[in-house]
C-alpha cells in the first residue's frame, strides 16, 4: 500500500527527470552556439585588415580560420606560444585573447638569424598584448600554472634540431615544462609535420618533421590528456622523405593537429 505522499514522490521524480532531459538537450545546444561564437571569433581575427598582404598570402594552405577555432582561444585567455617565428600566429592570438589577454611569444635565442628583425616589426607599437620571451624550450620563462593555453605551431620536431651546433632543449623536459605553466585544465595545442610512422627522432633535425608517435609518447608521459584531433591539415598524398621548406611541399605537407589538457589533480603533483 502506497503512503499518503506516493503522489507527490512521483511528480517530483517527473520534474527530476523532465529537468535532466533539458540539461541534455539543452547542452549540446550551448556547446553548438560557443563553438559558433568561438568560431567567429576565429573568422574575424584572420580578416583584420591590420594583417600584411604576406600573412594573408599563407592563409588559403595554412587555414588559420580552421586552426584557430580548433583551439577554442578566448578573450582575456593567457597564451604562452612557443616558437613563434616570425609571428604568423602571434598576430591572430593577440586578436583572439583581446586587450584583457596576454600572448607570450617565445623564440629560442638561436633563432635570432631566422627571425632577424620580423619579430620587432610585428609586435612593437602594434600588439599591446604581446610579451617576447627569448629561451630553450626546456626553460620556458612563465609561472607556475599560469597559463590558460600553450600553443606549439610547427614546432617539436624542432627539438631534435641543433642550428649552428646550438641544443634548443631536453624534450621531456620541454613537455613537462608545458605541463608546469598551463593551469589545471589548461589546453595544450600542437600541430607539426608529420613524418613516416617509426622515424627516428634525428628525422627532425633533417627534413624537420616528426613521427607524430613521438609527440604524443612525450605529452602522455608528462601527464597530458589528448582531448581532441583535427584533420583539417592532414595530406594523404605526402610522401614524408622531402624536406619541408623544398617549394614542391612548403605549406602542404602532411600535418598532425592535437589538442591536450592538463588535469585538474595535477595541481596536486
Amino acid at each position: 500500500m502506497r503512503t499518503p505522499g506516493w503522489k507527490a514522490a512521483l511528480a517530483l521524480g517527473a520534474l527530476a527527470t523532465g529537468l535532466a532531459a533539458c540539461v541534455r538537450e539543452t547542452a549540446p545546444a550551448e556547446a553548438a552556439l560557443e563553438a559558433d561564437a568561438n568560431a567567429a571569433r576565429a573568422s574575424e581575427a584572420v580578416a583584420n585588415p591590420a594583417r600584411s598582404a604576406e600573412d594573408r598570402a599563407d592563409d588559403a594552405l595554412r587555414k588559420p580560420a580552421n586552426v584557430l577555432a580548433f583551439m577554442e582561444v578566448g578573450p582575456g585567455d593567457h597564451v604562452f606560444e612557443m616558437e613563434g617565428g616570425a609571428g604568423y600566429y602571434t598576430e591572430l592570438l593577440s586578436a583572439m585573447v583581446g586587450p584583457d589577454g596576454l600572448v607570450i611569444m617565445q623564440n629560442p635565442p638561436s633563432f635570432d638569424p631566422f627571425v632577424k628583425d620580423a619579430v620587432a616589426a610585428r609586435v612593437e607599437g602594434r600588439l599591446d598584448n604581446v610579451r617576447l620571451t627569448k629561451s630553450p624550450f626546456d626553460e620556458l620563462e612563465a609561472e607556475d600554472a599560469s597559463m590558460d593555453i600553450v600553443t606549439w605551431i610547427l614546432g617539436p620536431h624542432d627539438l631534435y634540431y641543433t642550428p649552428g651546433g646550438a641544443d634548443l632543449g631536453d624534450d621531456s623536459e620541454a613537455f613537462a615544462e608545458i605541463m608546469r605553466i598551463l593551469k589545471p585544465g589548461g589546453t595544450f595545442i600542437v600541430l607539426d609535420h608529420a613524418a613516416a610512422p617509426g622515424s627516428p627522432k634525428s628525422t627532425g633535425g633533417v627534413v624537420h618533421r616528426i613521427d607524430p608517435a613521438i609527440i604524443r609518447q612525450l605529452a602522455e608521459e608528462a601527464g597530458l590528456v589528448m582531448t581532441g584531433e583535427s584533420n583539417v591539415l592532414r595530406n594523404a598524398d605526402d610522401e614524408y622523405q622531402t624536406n619541408i621548406f623544398d617549394p614542391s611541399v612548403r605549406r602542404m605537407t602532411d600535418r598532425v593537429l592535437y589538442k591536450y589538457e592538463k588535469p585538474a589533480e595535477a595541481a596536486r603533483g
